[in-house]
């Protein structure tokens, strides 16, 4: 269409397009076809379809979304294309499922592995600049798990698909608060502070008592110490 025959005003243009009024009657069948399709696809490809998809399955998703999106929609594009397609994906995605199951390598190399975000109370830094998770989204992570301070953290997990695991300590501790600096009123009833200290890049505990602020951290190198929270009675 050349560009002086676009008009805002054209709202047939704008709603229908340029098919014909029956293709609608087509497109009922095409939209029933293709979501038959995509039902059938996906229980093909098993039941973590349904759950939190890896990598494997989101590239199936993706590839299925392109290969039924242009005909569902065209006229002049059959449907049986989109079915090879789909086959296609089908028998690859089942391929490097069975391969995954049957080598830790493969899976590793595929959907990547777990890693420990926080270890004994303690912010895993490294850790975190690999997987590009910043402090502010484990704090918000673990308040929405119920975390006030990292003392109450044994181990957290990101898995391979994204999710995030949780293990509390059986008796906590004193740790770095996770708690928002705009809500300090809040803060004060859950938290009391200790006269112990902790470093806020990454919540390692003084082993002595900091005489200045000055003194780098022994984990982090960082300068920047507060006291140690634990749970309020």
């Amino acid at each position: 269409m050349k560009p002086e025959e676009l008009s805002l005003s054209d709202f047939n243009r704008i709603l229908i397009g340029e098919i014909p009024a029956f293709f609608f009657i087509e497109l009922i069948f095409r939209a029933f076809l293709i979501y038959a399709l995509l039902i059938v696809s996906m229980r093909l490809m098993g039941k973590r379809m349904s759950a939190q998809i890896s990598r494997n399955e989101m590239a199936a998703v993706v590839s299925l979304a392109a290969a039924v999106g242009i005909p569902l929609m065209n006229p002049d594009r059959g449907i049986l294309p989109p079915v090879v397609i789909t086959v296609v994906i089908i028998f690859f995605t089942n391929l490097v499922s069975r391969r995954t199951s049957r080598s830790e390598h493969f899976e590793s190399l595929t959907q990547d592995d777990l890693d420990v975000l926080v270890q004994d109370g303690v912010l895993n830094l490294p850790t975190m600049e690999h997987t590009r998770i910043s402090k502010e989204r484990i704090f918000s992570q673990l308040r929405s798990l119920g975390i006030y301070h990292l003392g109450m953290v044994d181990r957290l997990y990101i898995e391979a698909n994204g999710m995030f695991s949780l293990f509390k300590e059986k008796e906590p501790g004193i740790g770095l608060s996770v708690l928002p600096d705009i809500d300090p009123e809040f803060a004060k009833r859950k938290l009391d502070k200790t006269d112990d200290f902790v470093c806020c890049h990454c919540g390692t505990l003084a082993k002595t008592l900091i005489s200045t602020m000055r003194t780098k951290c022994p984990n982090c190198k960082a300068i920047q110490w507060a006291p140690a929270v634990k749970l309020a009675k």
